[in-house]
């Protein structure tokens, strides 16, 4: 083989592992906008979600709802940039056995973050919609008991 040929090669193949990398690296900088703290009043308290950059491949969130004095947190949740995609990752007291779930990103932009993972009992899909700057939905939806289920959760950014 030539020089010039291999040469070629080189270059071709380390152009497509950057256009690669740049595509993964940039799911997770898409969804920056989650970084903060949201909130939506309910009848049973003020449910909020609070998330975090942890490093460049990884945002922390947790959802905590605050009744009177009492803060209580019911989901820690992963959004991580791995080498196959973003991924969702929540951990919810008293569900899967404590164990961490998995949602693969389908959807990825400046304004919407849709997760799926077909093999959860409910939901089934994740998402978040930026209506503004300091608004968003989220949404949970999938089949429960044979039945379609859609729960949505308008929240207002407070910091």
């Amino acid at each position: 083989m030539k020089k010039e040929t291999k040469l070629f090669i080189a270059i071709a193949g380390l152009i497509v592992l950057c256009a690669w990398t740049t595509k993964h690296t940039n799911d997770i900088n898409q969804a920056g906008w989650l970084i903060g703290t949201w909130e939506n009043k309910m009848q049973k308290g003020t449910v909020y979600e609070t998330w975090d950059k942890s490093n460049d491949n990884e945002l922390s969130g947790k959802s905590y709802i605050v009744k009177e004095k009492d803060t209580i947190i019911f989901e820690n949740i992963r959004l991580v940039q791995e080498q196959d995609g973003l991924f969702y990752i929540p951990t919810v007291k008293k569900q899967n056995g404590g164990l961490p779930v998995r949602f693969a990103s389908k959807t990825i932009s400046a304004t919407q973050l849709i997760f799926e993972n077909w093999q959860h009992d409910f939901p089934q899909i994740i998402s978040y919609t930026k209506i503004t700057a300091d608004s968003l939905v989220a949404e949970i939806s999938g089949t429960k008991n044979g039945q379609e289920r859609k729960q949505a959760f308008p929240m207002k950014r407070v910091k």
